[in-house]
């Protein structure tokens, strides 16, 4: 299988690269079309999709005033993972690699993915971005975040803290 790369830039807002993710997805999908894969749009829409990203599963929590966000995020390494937050969204993002060499020896079954992890999740309440705060252990991410207004609207970087 070849595998489809994309890069979403970083934006002033999450809707922002998530427009830049669905229209990467989007020509994906018509390129699959094209191609003659599938005429069923949808089959396309989700093939295109599962070549491009990953989606990590998540809990979103609300207690004490906050929200804890706990994604599984496997075979991400810390360094590869960028968290990013507005008042409304969170945006998670890192890169999986797994490689394969000869000298390794011979592959018979592979289905651990290598690729982009993409995530994106809204709030039910407006959030103060300067209380987020992010660990990582395990392969588990974990944000944590204060319900409140914040002046910014703008997207900003959480440091990620190993736990």
């Amino acid at each position: 299988m070849v595998r489809n790369e994309i890069t979403v830039r970083r934006s002033d807002t999450i809707l922002a690269e998530i427009v830049q993710l669905h229209n990467a997805i989007s020509q994906r999908a018509y390129d699959l079309f094209r191609n003659g894969s599938s005429s069923d749009t949808l089959d396309n829409w989700l093939k295109a999709e599962n070549e491009l990203i990953t989606k990590p599963r998540v809990s979103l929590t609300q207690k004490d005033g906050g929200f804890e966000i706990l994604a599984a995020v496997p075979g991400v390494d810390m360094k590869d993972l960028v968290v990013e937050v507005t008042p409304e969204e969170l945006l998670i993002k890192g890169q999986t690699s797994h490689e394969t060499t000869p000298d390794k020896g011979k592959v018979h079954i592979s289905e651990i993915r290598t690729g982009q992890v993409f995530r994106s999740l809204r709030f039910p309440e407006a959030i103060d971005t300067s209380t987020t705060k992010a660990e990582y252990k395990d392969g588990v991410l974990r944000v944590t975040m204060m319900i409140g207004k914040h002046a910014s609207e703008t997207a900003k970087k959480v440091d990620i803290k190993a736990a």
